[in-house]
């Protein structure tokens, strides 16, 4: 290996690894949201009967293949690890997208301060904040874009493409939406790079390995299976994207319309297809208010969060309308609206949450460097984005404005991390030797470390009554194996007799009166006082 070789591979691999460990050792890496440390929990069959090996709707493999290495090796954070590494992976195939894109305009050092940029600025928030749906769609992404980007030139293209596919199918396996979104989001580009004819070929591979796992999925998919997805679904049109209101009938109806709205989910007989039918009906003002709302939530985020790769993508556009040819210029026109579009539809529609935010925004801004990297450069152009003082006072004060939201951001996880921890370690403290029912502690999984086990590894599993998790069809065989019964209604009321069962109950008044009508008046379970868990118990 030549030193202009080691040069390079030092540059695209280092460059990532060293932003992963900046984060993890000096800033620290947490949780986005409770979905990841509930994944981990089944993963590790704490909340549930035995580890679950088959999550249904995502980590199609994935959830065997760390369910078994928690068996062997239960204190080792393999979730963590493993989605970490195809994290890493990912920045590295975009870091070397870009380095060969740069490669003909600017020397070694050049490039290596480019990609310390791009990814400071677009990657240190997937490591800091982290969330498994970031890694299908960045992973996704940088697999399509890396193999296009091969198919233009004449080595290894077929090996390349495979590897690609590969790395495709393994962000496909994580979370199909998100794979196939960022494939969405990329091909357009993946042509652009390579040529139409030979930049299809990455788009086409990754489409069929798509549309193969759907088929597959599709077949294999139970009666059980159909009606957790369908159940899913149903809720998320309620709770995340409010395109249904509640419209409730009758007492029973009212106490499963505030079921679902507290996601308690796991109650047949109260929330059920029937229910969803009967109690909600399509939101009739979602246009002229709901969207509305959602539309200038979803730019004040945009804003906030990601001011640097939005001024980046700006910069990037007055360059490309300055260098591009006409007749490139339009079509690249049309696809940067289609991107904005794509971005406020989500947001508006459905949600755009950082999880999918960030990735979307890191994908679109390789693409937009992609693009106008295609005419011919002229470094001297960089005179259409102003002078060059200016340039670097605009970027003195951003850079000062993303690194106060980076160390702002790091304080308030670093103290939520403690927090739940503490209050996790009481929890288990007090519930040591007991069954666990626990209404609301879900919110406390949030900003934990993806490299932490905060729960052991052995003990009673606990039975979560709170969340999307309730709906999976471990839950069922959970209360079977605590109780006798499947029925999450009767479980509790035989729990609440049992004196070996605790139960944790969140302080927040507005859930007060909902666990009062849900436990006493349908489930009928008085449970003591001495046997209640609450967070003024526990709090340090």
């Amino acid at each position: 290996m030549n030193h202009e070789a080691r040069a390079n591979w030092l540059r695209i691999w280092g460059l990532p690894l060293a932003l992963l460990l900046l984060v993890t050792v000096g800033l620290g890496s947490y949780y986005e949201t409770n979905d990841d440390f509930v994944i981990t929990l089944l993963l590790r069959g704490r909340t549930a009967a035995a580890p679950v090996t088959n999550l249904h709707l995502y980590f199609h493999g994935w959830a065997w293949l760390l369910a078994t290495l928690y068996q062997q090796w239960p204190m080792v954070p393999w979730y963590g690890l493993v989605l970490y590494a195809l994290l890493y992976l990912a920045l590295v195939l975009l870091a070397a997208v870009l380095d060969a894109l740069l490669r003909p305009y600017l020397g070694g050092r050049a490039r290596t301060a480019c990609l310390a940029l791009f990814l400071l600025m677009a990657g240190l928030e997937h490591f800091m904040w982290f969330n498994y749906v970031r890694v299908p769609l960045l992973l996704g992404g940088a697999a399509v874009l890396a193999a296009a980007q091969r198919q233009a030139g004449r080595k290894y293209q077929g090996r390349v493409l495979l590897l690609a596919s590969l790395a495709f199918a393994a962000a496909w396996a994580i979370r199909p939406s998100a794979a196939v979104l960022a494939l969405a989001v990329v091909a357009p580009v993946a042509a652009w790079l390579a040529g139409w004819q030979r930049g299809w070929r990455a788009v086409a591979a990754a489409a069929c390995i798509a549309l193969v796992g759907g088929l597959a999925l599709q077949l294999n998919r139970t009666e059980q299976t159909k009606r957790y997805r369908q159940l899913d679904v149903l809720k998320s049109n309620v709770n995340d994207y409010q395109l249904y209101v509640s419209k409730p009938n009758n007492p029973a109806d009212d106490l499963g319309v505030r079921a679902v709205q507290q996601w308690v989910l796991g109650d047949s007989t109260l929330v059920n297809e029937a229910l969803f039918e009967r109690a909600f009906q399509p939101n009739s003002k979602f246009f002229p208010y709901t969207a509305a709302t959602k539309l200038k939530a979803v730019a004040s985020q945009l804003a906030r969060d990601y001011f640097q790769l939005l001024l980046l993508n700006a910069l990037l556009g007055l360059w490309g309308w300055w260098c591009l040819p006409r007749a490139k210029r339009w079509p690249w026109l049309l696809y940067l609206l289609g991107a904005g579009l794509l971005l406020l539809g989500l947001g508006v529609v459905l949600k755009l949450p950082p999880r999918l935010a960030g990735p979307l925004l890191t994908l679109l801004t390789v693409a937009n460097v992609a693009v106008v990297l295609q005419a011919p450069q002229d470094m001297h152009q960089l005179r259409y984005l102003g002078p060059r003082r200016m340039l670097l006072g605009l970027a003195v004060i951003v850079g000062g404005l993303y690194g106060y939201k980076v160390l702002h951001r790091r304080s308030v996880l670093a103290a939520e991390e403690a927090e739940h921890s503490r209050l996790l370690q009481r929890v288990q403290r007090q519930a040591q030797g007991k069954v666990l029912v626990a209404a609301g502690l879900e919110e406390v999984f949030k900003s934990l470390s993806p490299f932490r086990q905060y729960v052991n590894s052995s003990g009673t599993p606990w039975l979560l009554v709170v969340g999307w998790n309730t709906l999976d069809p471990s839950q069922a065989r959970l209360r079977q194996h605590l109780t006798g019964t499947s029925s999450q209604a009767e479980a509790l009321r035989r729990l609440s007799m049992r004196p070996d069962a605790v139960l944790y109950l969140p302080q927040g008044a507005e859930v007060a009166p909902f666990w009062r009508a849900y436990l006493y008046n349908w489930v009928r379970a008085e449970w003591p006082t001495a046997r209640t868990v609450s967070e003024p118990e526990v709090q340090p």
